[in-house]
């Protein structure tokens, strides 16, 4: 009657993946600019158990123009930050955000007439 019971194995990973408060302020700055120059209306955040999806909206009911997503298990492979069209083509992948997210700036850029 002296059995012991060992305690569940604590896993080292999280149940869900959410971005980090400087994760957030690189993509909220990107989409701050994006809302003043018209291209972009409404976003979404999703975090689940091994990936955090921040979705960009042209219109509220409409499928997301660009998904930007954190996969932790890329990390060590092609990089954990993604990039993704509306048509579900990567756009970008890499470890930096900063460098992810310029695939996007270029969208800034216009011609002056």
């Amino acid at each position: 009657m002296n059995s012991i019971t060992p305690f569940p194995q604590l896993h080292s990973t999280p149940e869900q993946v959410a971005f980090h408060r400087t994760e957030l302020t690189l993509i909220l700055s990107l989409y701050g600019r994006m809302v003043a120059a018209g291209e972009w209306r409404d976003y979404g955040i999703s975090t689940l158990r091994d990936v955090a999806v921040f979705s960009v909206f042209r219109r509220t009911a409409e499928n997301p123009l660009y998904r930007i997503e954190k996969r932790p298990k890329l990390r060590n492979r092609q990089g954990q930050y993604a990039v993704i069209g509306i048509d579900g083509q990567v756009l970008k992948r890499g470890h930096d955000l900063g460098t992810v997210l310029r695939v996007l700036e270029r969208k800034l850029i216009r011609a002056v007439e």
